[in-house]
């Protein structure tokens, strides 16, 4: 499993049991693919990165939900 969606499960299971505000996904590997239009490290998109400190924590938790589909989406369907 891709250690970036094995944070985000972390991260929903931890947010929901109230023990912390929404953490980025940043893992400071920024390269854009230019493909996908998603960050290599942390998955999200530039609009994304963009607005994170303006977001409150359910808009982080969607945008860690869209993270972790992007991931399952990738995976599942590699040759």
């Amino acid at each position: 499993m891709n250690s970036i969606a094995a944070r985000a499960g972390l991260v929903r299971a931890a947010v929901e049991k109230g023990l912390e505000p929404v953490p980025s996904p940043c893992i400071s590997v920024c390269r854009m693919d230019a493909a996908t239009g998603w960050c290599e490290g942390c998955w999200r998109t530039l609009d994304e990165i963009a607005h994170w400190s303006s977001m409150d924590d359910p808009q982080r938790l969607v945008v860690w939900a869209r993270v972790e589909q992007r991931i399952h989406d990738t995976e599942t369907h590699r040759p």
